[in-house]
């Protein structure tokens, strides 16, 4: 074989190399119902987001690392000859630790005042980290009639650092880093 096909063969699996385990372990977490409502003069938001436990995680947890589930959401108002209009801009986190203690799961929302909802279900620990609803935007009265809006949103699971001897025990870890993509919603009011 001339060596210009075997560079070329080594470069194409190497290529190989790099490339399959970031498409195998790719995460497909995404934003779903994603909705807005209005309720006593407020407009309210709500949202899911479908695929971001795996197994791996679900093994983290129960072993005591906590996690945190981390959500943007920026509220436009779009103007069509200019920039457009920040009109809020909120950042929530949801966080969930495992007491082996006790079996319970504990999840606090900061968007609920940070009070932790206590578990014995991981299904509804993960019900309560992957679901926002009935959060308040922006008032009614800051809004135009007949004027162009814009919601965007995106999640991500909160990086954190593991003491250095951990790393090894845990390098499963990075592998469930995720991020959505931005979703955007127009609406006219």
């Amino acid at each position: 074989m001339p060596t210009t096909v075997k560079h070329k063969i080594c470069v194409f699996f190497l290529f190989l190399l790099i490339i399959i385990p970031e498409t195998s372990f790719a995460q497909v977490a995404k934003l779903t119902n994603i909705a807005i409502t209005r309720h006593n003069n407020q407009l309210l938001f709500k949202m899911n987001l479908d695929g971001a436990f795996t197994d791996d995680m679900k093994t983290a947890i129960t072993s005591g690392i906590e996690t945190s589930f981390t959500f943007y959401i920026k509220l436009y108002k779009i103007n069509d000859l200019w920039f457009n209009d920040k009109l809020s801009e909120i950042l929530l986190t949801n966080t969930i630790k495992y007491d082996n203690l006790k079996n319970v799961y504990i999840v606090s929302r900061s968007w609920k005042n940070g009070e932790p909802v206590t578990t014995e279900s991981f299904k509804n620990a993960q019900e309560l980290m992957t679901r926002i609803d009935e959060l308040k935007l922006v008032q009614l009265d800051k809004l135009e009639k007949n004027s162009h809006y814009r919601i965007e949103t995106k999640a991500e699971v909160s990086k954190f650092t593991l003491p250095f001897y951990l790393h090894y025990v845990f390098a499963f870890v990075s592998l469930w880093d995720f991020e959505t993509d931005w979703y955007m919603i127009d609406f006219v009011y």
